[in-house]
């Protein structure tokens, strides 16, 4: 099975701008596809092919010879290969349709190959030796290496390992029924007793924070450093608020599955339910459907089963 494990890592001065430069690469490749995958369709009403735009890389290479200098080739045959997955999921239901990326917010590359742990550090091509925080073993073969920086400029590296099943460790043998809300996150019934969760609102916490913050962010000049700096502090706290709201969404769903082997719950039709304006806010933010998400893929790991009705 599949498993992935996300480190913070610490590049270096020059380490940190070989990365700028290899997320500037595959973000520029990233938009010249996906404007060609545009324009096809107009003429032709017919969608782009893999094969082709990946044909386009090697005169791009010619054209643009920082192409070939700055960034590992692996990773811009994963753009390629990540827009097709997002045409994909587009046309089938299961996303909105590709977006052109913007050097102003979160930054990824991924390589498919050739990255290795060396002690406590990864050694990426093109990069070399960085530092990261391995606060748990990697183990199994490693697949593919994510590097990512977020908006407030940390760096990290996900890391997905192909490792043997582990369900044996998993004890819980209880059928559970969760009733999520707003006022209680979760109502959980196990057939005896029932057991309520209240709801953090974690944004609520933090929303007169934001809206100071946001109100100077919104009084600097454009393109100046004070504007980049209080960008950066509107980050910090749209960052507090996420990282808070998956802590919590974590714990308890482990806590769960770890008491159970079956889980039922709610079929919410989250998208519908977050157009009634006066409750839009509080629906967003209890995080319903990364809730469900964690109970699933904890569950297939102890080989149980979620039911939803």
């Amino acid at each position: 099975m599949l498993k992935a494990v996300k480190v913070r890592l610490y590049p270096t001065t020059e380490q940190e701008i070989s990365l700028a430069k290899s997320f500037g690469c595959a973000r520029w490749y990233w938009n010249y596809a996906l404007n060609a995958c545009i324009q096809h369709y107009k003429e032709t009403g017919k969608s782009l092919k893999l094969s082709i735009y990946k044909a386009y890389l090697p005169q791009l290479k010619v054209e643009h010879p920082w192409l070939k200098e700055d960034c590992y080739s692996a990773v811009l045959q994963s753009v390629a290969i990540n827009l097709n997955k997002a045409y994909t999921n587009f046309f089938e239901g299961r996303a909105k349709f590709p977006r052109f990326k913007s050097k102003h917010h979160k930054q990824s590359i991924q390589y498919p190959q050739n990255v290795k742990v060396v002690g406590d550090c990864l050694e990426i091509p093109k990069i070399g030796v960085v530092e990261a925080v391995l606060h748990r073993p990697i183990e199994g073969k490693v697949k593919t290496v994510t590097i990512s920086k977020t908006p407030t400029d940390k760096y990290f590296a996900s890391i997905l390992c192909e490792v043997e099943d582990g369900s044996s460790q998993y004890r819980g043998d209880k059928t559970l029924g969760i009733d999520l809300g707003l006022k209680d996150f979760a109502i959980v019934h196990d057939g005896n007793e029932v057991t309520k969760h209240s709801n953090p609102k974690h944004l609520k916490r933090h929303e007169k924070n934001l809206a100071r913050k946001q109100k100077k962010f919104a009084r600097k000049v454009k393109g100046s450093n004070s504007r980049n700096k209080y960008r950066k502090l509107v980050a910090k706290v749209h960052e507090r608020v996420s990282n808070s709201r998956q802590d919590f969404l974590h714990k308890l769903s482990r806590k769960l599955v770890d008491e159970s082997q079956v889980i039922v719950v709610e079929n919410l039709n989250v998208k519908g339910m977050v157009q009634n304006r006066k409750l839009s806010k509080s629906i967003s933010d209890v995080g319903w459907g990364m809730f469900v998400n964690f109970l699933d893929y904890k569950l297939k790991q102890k080989d149980g089963q979620l039911v939803e009705i």
